[in-house]
């Protein structure tokens, strides 16, 4: 008996059924191929206009569609009369690839001003891994720019012998790579993903000759590639459009290299106002203790993008050709925020904030924030202690209009979800244009509580491809898995939530075929997690894939929605059956 049970078992774990349509997928069939045993493509093109919500869509894109779903299927496209079975119907919008949950086109205005968008971010961009002992390598570099990221930070020091230029994390242990090795492989890959432009944001800590040298560095690896601006200041920035397959430089304009300072002068400077970001004298402490916290406990991980206040600017003539390549200028917060975030008639410029200091400016400057990042750029970077690469929530910069939340791209989890799910957008061109309420914020542009402006109503169908992708000892060792999806949806956060459906067991193709409403607020924001668990009883559930889909480009109606791993790599077969509709 006990043999027959264990057989039993390995022949039910290994058997793979392929699952049946769900009811909603049988009714719209019959509804729409008008009870016949087959669907032509006049009908297909009724159930896209009414279900599915394409009212451009046109009889010869159901056509097409037929075409493309028999010649996967059956292998044959010279049918007498091109019809889909149910079957066929079902395959073709469980197909990711026919039947995308987004479009993968770039279809908002790129004609505004740089800094009207969302911009994809990276920050330490040439780690391999840890922020302390990794390598520094163009590697990563490369990675992200296939993803699509559209600005790398490099950080720049002497090397060894002061006569060139390295890129590593400056006193750590990371091993360094030359600079130009890094350049190279900008030129080589910037537009791999999207044809928009890719900043370089350039963390210096160089004497003048060797700004001199990157400015040759630079001119002579990009050539006519790299976007100069005609004036020292600009008043605008130009447009994506304008800067199709150009790269830009942003970092602040030369100062001295200050190769040592006596212990005196530092803590002499640390009295001083001028790195104090701005707080009110009276709110003061807290901050100076955080940065302590964090000086000490990474010597120096914080970005020092606008910490290093206290270094005199030099005479630019000094480096002139160097500060003429600088599109985006970096600006530097001495004494009070609320000055530095003042909005200047006939310049534009960037300033940095680290995690931290962004949610304390929150708090008093809200509408400063959103105001100056209107016209200037607002840089967000990880706060120094996250050595593992870590990152934080994007959100709340998001809310402020800040374009450049600058993302550890080596690591993985769920804040860095949340930033692929962002920049899925647009067509995955790195460049999302930011929500018209951010761009008008009046003189009292604190938002009180906001009403619900539309409810996304998510319906989980089932789920298939697990089986392709996994080992099937990958969930559990003697039976099939037992599913389970979280649905919900990250934003403001009135609008944040997480609902799951119920635990499917022994299936490896699971049917929940259950509904959730989202009510949402400010769904221009609003992000859909959907994240699928194996239950374990005994230990940590399984993961078993992820996304994240902006909701504003949700396609309504059934779709399929591809899921990726923890690193946000698409899963070759795992996917989804869902349903989007605005109610």
């Amino acid at each position: 008996m006990g043999t027959y049970r264990m057989c039993g078992c390995f022949t039910r774990k290994f058997k793979i059924i392929e699952a049946a349509p769900p009811p909603d997928v049988i009714a719209a069939f019959e509804k729409y191929a008008e009870g016949g045993p087959q669907m032509t493509a006049e009908l297909l093109h009724r159930f896209l206009v009414d279900v599915q919500g394409q009212g451009g869509a046109k009889v010869s894109d159901a056509e097409e569609i037929l075409l493309q779903v028999l010649q996967k299927r059956h292998h044959m496209a010279k049918f007498r009369k091109h019809a889909l079975t149910l079957d066929d119907f079902h395959h073709y919008l469980f197909s990711s690839d026919l039947n995308p949950p987004i479009d993968n086109k770039v279809h908002h205005d790129m004609t505004a001003p740089l800094s009207h968008y969302f911009i994809y971010t990276g920050h330490n961009s040439y780690l391999t891994g840890n922020q302390l002992s990794s390598d520094c390598s163009d590697v990563p570099i490369i990675k992200a720019l296939k993803r699509g990221v559209r600005v790398v930070e490099l950080d720049l020091w002497p090397n060894s012998t002061k006569d060139d230029v390295d890129v590593l994390h400056g006193r750590t242990l990371t091993a360094p790579v030359e600079l130009i090795k890094c350049l190279k492989s900008i030129k080589e890959h910037a537009f791999s993903a999207s044809e928009y432009p890719v900043v370089i944001t350039l963390e210096d800590h160089l004497t003048p000759k060797l700004q001199a040298k990157v400015a040759q560095m630079v001119t002579q690896t990009f050539g006519k590639m790299l976007f100069r601006p005609e004036s020292e200041c600009l008043k605008e920035f130009p447009a994506p459009e304008d800067l199709k397959y150009r790269i830009l430089i942003s970092t602040k304009p030369p100062k001295e290299y200050l190769e040592a300072q006596t212990k005196k002068d530092k803590e002499k400077e640390k009295d001083s106002d001028d790195d104090v970001w701005g707080k009110e004298p009276t709110e003061l402490t807290a901050e100076q203790e955080d940065e302590k916290t964090d000086s000490d406990a990474s010597d120096n991980n914080q970005d020092d993008e606008d910490s290093d206040a206290f270094e005199p600017e030099i005479d630019s003539s000094r480096a002139p050709g160097y500060k003429s390549l600088i599109a985006i200028p970096g600006g530097k917060i001495t004494g009070r925020l609320k000055e530095a975030l003042k909005v200047e008639p006939d310049k534009v410029r960037r300033i940095s904030l680290s995690e931290q200091a962004l949610e304390k400016a929150t708090v008093s400057y809200g509408t400063d924030l959103v105001r100056f990042t209107q016209k200037n750029f607002l840089r967000i970077y990880p706060k120094g202690t996250r050595f593992n690469s870590s990152n934080y929530k994007p959100q709340i910069g998001w809310m402020h209009g800040a374009q450049m939340i600058a993302f550890n791209m080596q690591g993985y989890g769920r804040s860095l979800w949340l930033m692929q799910g962002m920049f899925r957008a647009n067509g995955g061109c790195g460049y999302v244009k930011k929500p018209d309420f951010l761009m008008n914020v009046g003189a009292n542009g604190e938002r009180a509580k906001l009403p619900v402006k539309k409810r996304l109503r998510v319906k989980v169908y089932m789920g298939d491809g697990w089986h392709l992708d996994f080992k099937h000892t990958h969930f559990d060792t003697y039976s099939p898995p037992d599913f389970y999806t979280k649905v919900g949806i990250a934003g403001v956060p009135d609008d944040e939530i997480m609902k799951k459906t119920k635990i499917k067991e022994d299936n490896w193709t699971p049917v929940w075929d259950e509904e959730f409403t989202f009510p949402l607020t400010v769904p221009e924001l609003a992000l859909l997690r959907v994240e699928v668990h194996e239950y374990d009883m005994s230990e940590k559930d399984d993961f078993a894939g992820q996304t994240c889909l902006p909701v504003s480009e949700l396609k309504q109606g059934i779709r399929a929605v591809p899921l990726f791993d923890r690193k946000g790599e698409k899963l070759n077969s795992t996917r989804l059956l869902m349903r989007f509709d605005f109610v």
